[in-house]
């Protein structure tokens, strides 16, 4: 095996043939000559005409190359002449020659019938037969006469290309020859004094490489907010201004109980149906609710209370005891209000939350079937409409969402009830960003909450309002597993509120 010249050497034998020589001219040649692959002697022609010491032109030749499926042909035949070659005098079945030939098997099965070099037994499709003595491979020897560097007729050109057997390359050489500052043997300037230099005194001797004072440094590698992470915790900073504490929001996985019925929604309601929610197989359900206080749910579900008829429809607890994905953060906001309920006294509360909900929904520029929502509450004796709407300008004012609409809905839960809207100045257009109302007395009074005591809450998504602060009008942009971390890099810092 022959010894490859290091760097230095392929230098000096560049150096010394132009030192004797006009020119070189192609280095694909000289690189023969000295021995080493063209792209080591590249890098050397590269270095040397950075310091002009030769000057080189770029040669430019597209050839046709063989495929990796063509130097498999070139080397061991094309598939038809090696299907031929593997069948018997008496005939094989298809399964013994696929197994055989293996990939080449389908391939050579349908040029070798188009040559009439193969056919079947009378009435039994499934063993090959042999229709001549020998072939002739014209595959195999035009891919090795390209494959050498002869000259391949266009007709033979366009049929391998058909058969997806030859690929154009591009390929670069040079011609070179001596340059303005051309030398013999190339002088290695010092870049830095080091200890021998010092003890030696070569350091006297020493030229040193010129320092590029305005050469960039590598740039710094530094991280990026995520819109929706930035948006986050500018809601809970505005939250915690607001005197607002954070809910516990570590359960995914809910029962229908505090998702759905402790809220006063209907077991017939459609959200409950498994085209809108996420209904788990394992565990499929839960057997910890309070017994107590699912009595009374069960109670003002069937024939009412707290001023209220009721649903007037037999309330079932294994439909209760169902296991989903939440649907909204209100199922936590309602185990809290429960559990306010049984603290003696009662003490006024302020709750938030900011956590993942899960929707069976069609996914499309403006909706996800994961996504995050925002939820706040307050508790307290006296609450009215005039509350709320006031907490919701202030909140969304602090967020730089000062262009509001409210619009009377209908929730199970809460009457009265808004739908909030903001205007978007990239969609031009206003648009939903969340849902309100006080909680209905049917929901609380059950819990053990006093009277007198109302509950404002209201419940939107992070998403809407980063799209609307950040200008994005297709949501598939800032979450999930087409996010686009360009717009992440690229999208200026936004400032909200004052």
């Amino acid at each position: 095996m022959a010894t490859r010249l290091p760097s230095a050497d392929v230098e000096a034998g560049l150096l010394a043939h132009l030192n004797t020589n006009a020119e070189i001219a192609d280095s694909r040649s000289f690189a023969s000559s000295l021995g080493v692959p063209h792209k080591e002697l590249e890098d050397v022609i590269k270095s040397l005409s950075a310091f002009r010491i030769v000057e080189s032109s770029d040669i430019t030749k597209e050839t046709w190359v063989l495929t990796n499926e063509a130097k498999g042909y070139a080397a061991s035949g094309s598939p038809e002449v090696q299907l031929v070659a593997a069948i018997p005098p008496e005939g094989a079945s298809k399964g013994v020659l696929k197994e055989k030939l293996g990939d080449v098997f389908d391939i050579g099965m349908k040029a070798a019938a188009k040559n009439k070099w193969i056919g079947f037994e009378k009435g039994n499709k499934d063993l090959v037969l042999r229709k001549v003595e020998e072939t002739k491979d014209e595959l195999q020897e035009q891919l090795k006469r390209l494959e050498n560097g002869e000259v391949i007729a266009d007709k033979v050109i366009d049929d391998l290309k058909r058969r997806k057997l030859i690929t154009k390359e591009k390929s670069i050489w040079y011609s070179l020859k001596k340059g303005p500052e051309f030398v013999v043997k190339r002088k290695i300037l010092a870049t830095d004094v080091t200890r021998e230099h010092l003890k030696s005194g070569e350091w006297k001797d020493l030229e040193f490489k010129g320092y590029n004072y305005g050469a960039h440094g590598q740039p710094i590698s530094v991280g990026y907010v995520q819109p929706l992470l930035e948006v986050r915790d500018a809601i809970q900073s505005i939250f915690l201004e607001m005197g607002f504490c954070e809910m516990p929001t570590n359960m995914f996985v809910e029962s229908s109980f505090w998702n759905f019925d402790a809220l006063f929604q209907p077991q017939q309601h459609p959200a409950r149906d498994s085209h809108d929610t996420f209904f788990l197989k394992a565990p499929a359900k839960t057997t910890q609710l309070p017994d107590d206080y699912l009595e009374k749910v069960k109670q003002v579900h069937e024939s009412g209370g707290y001023g209220s008829k009721g649903y007037g429809y037999d309330w079932k607890r294994d439909e209760a005891e169902k296991n989903l994905l939440r649907t909204h953060t209100t199922a936590v906001s309602t185990r809290m209000l429960y559990k306010l309920a049984q603290e003696k006294p009662f003490a006024p509360k302020r709750y938030y939350s900011i956590d993942r909900v899960f929707r069976n929904e069609a996914v499309d520029r403006t909706h996800l079937a994961e996504f995050h929502q925002i939820e706040g509450l307050i508790c307290d004796y006296g609450l009215t409409l005039g509350d709320l709407i006031g907490v919701l300008e202030d909140f969304f004012s602090r967020l730089g969402m000062s262009k509001l609409r409210f619009k009377p809905a209908y929730n199970p839960y809460t009457e009265p009830s808004m739908e909030i809207f903001s205007y978007h100045d990239g969609l031009k257009k206003w648009v939903e960003i969340g849902n309100s109302g006080m909680f209905r007395p049917e929901m609380l009074l059950p819990m053990g909450l006093p009277e007198g005591v109302n509950v404002i809450a209201w419940g939107l998504s992070l998403e809407r309002p980063t799209m609307i602060l950040y200008g994005i009008d297709n949501i598939r942009d800032l979450f999930g597993p087409k996010v686009d971390f360009n717009l992440i890099k690229n999208s200026p810092m936004c400032r909200l509120g004052m």
